[in-house]
């Protein structure tokens, strides 16, 4: 299973982005799609996921009113809506999938990955 990411840009801090997730072989309205990050030095960290069916979707504490996950059937993606970007929020930016439509905050679950899309935050 192909992911791809693409968005991924410099921008200042409090700027704004949008990151997509698509896929030319997965339909991906059916699957729950998160989204990672993982910035040089450190951990794989989960930031949002959007859940396969209900659409319920969910925000790491460091995100929360700034990001925003959706869904665009028609062009069979997913999107991170990024505003209010901070320094902190610099790191490549992953998109996955586990083939179920339940969301997990644990990448270790999710087994088809993107090539990830680089976000770096500066002045």
């Amino acid at each position: 299973v192909q992911l791809e990411e693409s968005g991924g840009d410099l921008v200042q801090p409090g700027g704004s982005l949008t990151l997509a997730c698509a896929s030319p072989e997965l339909s991906l309205k059916i699957y729950a799609i998160g989204w990672f990050r993982q910035a040089p030095g450190k951990e794989r960290e989960w930031v949002s996921c959007i859940s396969g069916g209900d659409e319920v979707t969910m925000y790491a504490d460091s995100v929360k009113g700034r990001f925003t996950i959706a869904r665009d059937n028609d062009k069979n993606s997913v999107y991170l809506q990024m505003s209010n970007l901070k320094p902190e929020d610099t790191a490549a930016y992953y998109c996955a999938t586990d083939l179920t439509v339940f969301c997990s905050r644990l990448s270790v679950e999710y087994d088809h990955w993107g090539q990830g899309t680089q976000v770096t935050v500066s002045s």
